[in-house]
């Protein structure tokens, strides 16, 4: 079996060098940076995640291919330029697993899983000291993580060391305060739309803040209301056609009785 993956990466590996060769090779991967193909990167890392939830194996087996293409491509661009190539890259993940892992590749044992945890994030630290400048406990957090999935992050770091509230109240008294502020702007003449924007933020932050104690996964939690919303919405077009009208026909009002109705179906089911 480890054979067949071998010679299946090797594969890969030589059609990626191929289409980087400069006499031969695809005039759109010759022309290709590694700038320039963060967007995609981050594209296929969306396609697997859709694919992933809507269960659809066959395309998650082709979206992990176009997603593990976008390692073999950063790694040839890598090679060409002398600063890696793709057997570093599966060394160095391979090594950082293991000693992340000492419970399961060592004799090293810990009590529970908060323990675990506790040695994976002091792992992490150990490597964040070792390869950046930047000393902040926030270092390493990607900027272009989605705002939710980043808020999250950074609050999960800030709380693994001890700057975090110990209960649940002053969180939603938080949440409390940021809508507050934010209102107090809305009410301001003339309004000042940036500080809107700021306290919107904070409010935000906030309600990430919330979804985190309550281990929620804000990014998903909003995701799932996201594909409720329009799976009701849809429905609401559809009774409305149905009654041969447009929504541009029909109240508010109108179009409030039947998004209840739809609601009220999905309650019953």
């Amino acid at each position: 079996m480890n054979n067949k993956i071998t010679v299946d990466i090797n594969y890969l590996l030589a059609i990626m060098a191929q289409l980087r060769d400069p006499q031969k090779g695809c005039p759109w991967d010759l022309k290709q940076d590694f700038d320039s193909i963060v967007p995609h990167t981050i594209e296929e890392a969306y396609e697997v995640a859709d694919a992933i939830e809507q269960k659809n194996w066959t395309d998650v087996k082709e979206e992990l291919g176009d997603l593990l293409f976008q390692v073999v491509f950063y790694s040839q661009l890598a090679k060409e330029q002398g600063l890696f190539d793709f057997n570093d890259v599966v060394t160095g993940i391979s090594d950082k697993l293991t000693r992340r892992h000492p419970h399961v590749f060592s004799d090293k044992q810990f009590d529970n899983e908060a323990a675990v945890k506790q040695n994976w994030e002091a792992e992490k630290a150990k490597e964040r000291a070792q390869k950046l400048q930047d000393e902040s406990l926030l270092a390493n957090i990607p900027l272009a993580l989605p705002a939710l999935t980043r808020a999250d992050k950074i609050q999960q770091r800030c709380a693994s060391h001890g700057f975090d509230w110990d209960s649940l109240g002053p969180v939603v008294d938080k949440v409390t305060e940021e809508l507050d502020e934010v209102m107090a702007e809305v009410i301001q003449t003339p309004q000042d739309q940036h500080k809107i924007a700021e306290e919107m933020g904070d409010l935000l932050f906030s309600v990430v803040n919330l979804s985190r104690h309550l281990e929620v996964k804000p990014e998903h939690a909003l995701q799932q209301a996201n594909k409720k919303f329009e799976r009701r919405f849809r429905q609401v077009e559809k009774n409305v056609l149905e009654q041969g009208k447009s929504l541009e026909q029909c109240s508010l009002t109108e179009l409030d009785l039947e998004w209840d109705k739809v609601k009220q179906h999905e309650y019953n089911k």
